[in-house]
């Protein structure tokens, strides 16, 4: 049966044919001009008219933070200027030290911080895998999250100095000693806070590693178990001979980059100290010889201590894989204790003895340590083997497009990682530390030089890692081949040809 032709299911889209119970509808008609105002009220009625969302620019937004960074930053200033100003002249001094023995350390770590993200970002424009380098999950942070972090740190570490200040100044003793004790405990519990906020992977990441560095027996255990979980096929196959480092590469890099930071955990325990003694805000710890005074033991005793895990790391490395390199990577290490313990000496000893015998011998240990280090730098840590065939121009590799193809960048990084390499002892010396000023500065440059040694120290690893992935490759593509040749043996021992 045909369909007539005025069938709507045969009407196509825009036509002006009408058809309904009453006939067909010639255009124009009085029924057609009703329907079609019922169909365009109901499209009315069925899609509202569309709304505009505003949405500042992030052009703005950047402004807007910028002029209100600017506005705190400023009222900071005045605010402290002021206080400091009120303080009698006698005790300015003294408690402007306690003030930034307080808060050195922390905006010390916030400037590292701030680094970290330089570095993160740089291996996001130059297309590192800096998540493989380190054996990160898929919930690592970025360098968009590390300098959001940095940021509030910047923001809330100068506000708590300003309000120590300013309450000292008016009298507010007991409120202005409470103010480092609560900012201590706050940067505590934002490091170990169990919940699933302020990225608990990240921060619980960190512990583990600061846990495995401080046991590195304990992490050569995990490493080695992981590891069999992760090539267990291998293992069976025999295919290895021995194992790989069973310490993982983010252990020996965040206690390398612990070293560096030394000066600032030297400064955390006398704060920590002063605080558990009840002796913020007070007179009682300027007597140097007191227990968190500038001549206590323990300030070299903390200094050592990052030396000495990484020491402890290079011999569990030795253990685990006999390679004599890590004995004496172990050996630049054990420089830096007679540095430190050494120069602490000259509070414990007659002056005649420390001018005649402890301070030659403090500055031939520094000498050797700064040597040794810069040594280890620049042939192993950034593997440039001396100097030889200009640098590594004739082999660039990942970051070497991004950075490091400019001859001048080597020149700089190697002439200031020399200088600032002879600085450490500045830094480290318990006799020089008394110029905070200096001490801080010299502190900071540590941290840049730490800066750039992260990018090359990356770039060596990434090398070897890839160096490693091509020759594991060819080698599992040679086990078929070596299967097919001992069953080939094998059929053919008794001399039947199948």
């Amino acid at each position: 049966m045909d369909s007539p032709a005025n069938s709507p299911h045969l009407r196509k889209s825009g036509s002006r044919l009408v058809v309904s119970d009453f006939g067909t509808l010639e255009p124009g008609s009085v029924f057609e001009e009703a329907l079609l105002h019922s169909v365009e009220a109901k499209a009315t009625v069925s899609t509202p008219p569309s709304t505009t969302t505003i949405i500042p620019s992030p052009l703005l937004l950047w402004r807007l933070k910028g002029l209100l960074f600017i506005i705190w930053g400023v009222s900071c200033c005045k605010i402290s200027w002021d206080s400091v100003m009120r303080m009698s002249v006698n005790l300015r001094d003294l408690f402007l030290y306690e003030a930034f023995l307080y808060y050195n350390p922390l905006l010390l770590m916030t400037i590292m911080v701030w680094f970290w993200g330089m570095n993160l970002w740089v291996f996001a424009q130059a297309n590192v895998n800096f998540p493989k380098i380190f054996d990160l999950d898929q919930n690592h942070l970025s360098h968009r999250e590390i300098w959001k972090c940095a940021t509030w740190m910047t923001i809330i570490v100068p506000t708590s100095t300003t309000a120590y200040l300013y309450l000292y100044s008016n009298g507010e003793v007991t409120l202005a000693a409470s103010q480092p004790v609560l900012l201590y405990a706050a940067f505590a519990m934002a490091l170990i806070f169990p919940f699933h906020i302020f990225y608990l992977s990240s921060r619980y990441f960190l512990l583990r590693a600061l846990w495995r560095i401080v046991f590195p027996l304990q992490a050569s255990l995990r490493y080695l178990d992981v590891y069999n979980k992760k090539h267990a096929d291998l293992v069976n196959q025999k295919i290895f001979s021995t194992l790989p480092v069973a310490i993982a590469f983010a252990d020996f890099f965040l206690a390398d980059i612990l070293t560096s930071m030394s000066k600032v955990f030297s400064d955390l325990e006398r704060s920590v100290c002063r605080m558990v003694h009840r002796q913020v805000a007070t007179i009682a710890w300027f007597e140097a010889d007191s227990v968190c005074g500038s001549h206590s033991v323990a300030i070299p005793i903390v200094l050592v201590l990052p030396y000495l895990f990484r020491l402890f790391q290079c011999l569990r490395q030795y253990k685990d894989t006999r390679d004599k390199t890590t004995l004496f990577n172990a050996l630049k290490y054990s420089t830096a204790v007679p540095v430190i313990f050494v120069s602490a000496l000259k509070y414990h000893v007659f002056p005649d003895n420390w001018v005649n015998l402890y301070r030659p011998l403090w500055l031939v240990s520094a000498v050797v340590n700064c040597l040794y280090s810069f040594y280890w730098d620049l042939t192993r840590d950034w593997d440039l083997s001396c100097f030889t065939l200009v640098f590594k121009f004739n082999k660039p590799h990942i970051l070497s497009h991004c950075l490091y193809g400019r001859k001048w960048v080597y020149f700089w990084v190697i002439g200031s990682n020399l200088i600032l390499r002879c600085t450490w002892t500045y830094k480290l010396s318990a006799h020089l530390r008394h110029n905070y000023l200096t001490v801080f500065t010299i502190t900071a440059l540590e941290m840049f030089r730490r800066f750039q040694w992260v990018f090359f120290r990356v770039e060596n690893e990434w090398n070897k890692i890839s160096t490693k992935s091509s020759n594991t490759q060819l080698y599992m593509g040679d086990v078929p081949k070596q299967e097919e040749e001992e069953e080939e043996e094998l059929l053919n021992s008794n001399g039947h040809n199948v």
